[in-house]
């Protein structure tokens, strides 16, 4: 029982966390679509970690390549993903009102995409691996 009530807390907090997103874009003072842009970066960030532990084996407790090599990848998928609202705001695409939002709602949605992983990571009975 505990599985679902983690899984319907992040699902809450991931519409949070887009309800943000779009009022970044929506709202009719902004107005502007371009920060929707991020949800590509959403999508993206846990495929290296996904792959990695697909791919490596967990009976070595020392440093893993593939693994590390998933981690500075997925840390430069959440910089971009952090850097795209600012570059739009710095150009003037944006305003900066829409940056803070998208900004807001980027920090909750990679909470929530952690929150997953530490949650149903574990390899256990209840685990994103069998699904």
């Amino acid at each position: 029982m505990a599985g679902i009530k983690a899984l319907v807390g992040l699902s809450f907090s991931g519409a949070i966390g887009l309800t943000f997103l779009l009022l970044g874009c929506a709202l009719e003072q902004y107005g502007v679509y371009w920060p929707l842009f991020v949800l590509i970066f959403y999508v993206l960030s846990p495929i290296p970690t996904f792959i990695s532990r697909r791919l490596s084996d967990d009976s070595d407790s020392s440093s893993n390549a593939c693994r590390e090599l998933a981690y500075f990848l997925t840390t430069g998928i959440v910089v971009s993903s952090f850097g795209l609202p600012i570059v739009l705001a710095r150009t003037s695409t944006i305003q900066w009102g829409a940056c803070g939002l998208v900004m807001t709602g980027n920090a909750v949605i990679f909470l929530t995409i952690l929150g997953f992983f530490v949650v149903f990571g574990g390899g256990d009975d209840f685990s994103w691996e069998q699904w």
